[in-house]
């Protein structure tokens, strides 16, 4: 078992390592929806993820204003795949007012990031910046090691491990 500063690392790096993540919203008539979408974090673990107008789970996140995010380590990069590590988070979806400094700002986080094609996705005015504040969450390391998140403290993790679903193969 790693120590738990290794594990707290391995936490804080996944978000840095990973471009996009995986996206569950639900729908007005209940139906759930997945999809994904490549983000950026901020150091106090905000998420914005930047949409089109014309999506379904943009539609639900104005309607219910709630999502679930995963981050999830890469298949290829995974030593097991049934022990990818991975980050859950149950939050509060907001609406950034295009136009305004911080609807530009976390714009240039996305240019930085992602490069010219933000450029074109920016003169779309379909395009929505949603930010995704993270209520609670869990960081699973691997077998046997899944901690929750800190919800005061969203950079820090609850220790020891936790039992769980999320310690057996999916």
């Amino acid at each position: 078992m790693p120590s738990f500063d290794a594990v707290l690392a391995a936490y804080r790096d996944l978000p840095q390592r990973v471009c996009s993540l995986m996206l569950s919203t639900v729908a007005g008539s209940g139906q759930p929806q997945a999809s994904y979408a490549p983000y950026v974090i901020d150091d106090s673990y905000q998420i914005y993820i930047f949409t089109s107008g014309l999506s379904a789970h943009t539609a639900n996140l104005h309607a219910t204003e709630l999502a679930s995010v995963l981050l999830i380590e890469d298949e290829a990069a995974a030593p097991q795949v049934f022990a990818r590590q991975r980050i859950s988070y149950d939050c509060r979806a907001a609406l950034l007012p295009r136009g305004t400094d911080a609807w530009e700002a976390i714009a240039d986080r996305f240019e930085q990031r992602f490069g010219d094609i933000i450029a074109m996705l920016r003169s779309l005015e379909d395009f929505q910046i949603f930010c995704l504040s993270p209520q609670g969450g869990r960081f699973v390391m691997g077998f046997g090691a899944a901690y929750a998140v800190d919800p005061q403290h969203l950079d820090q993790l609850v220790g020891p491990p936790q039992s769980g679903p999320d310690n057996a193969p999916n």
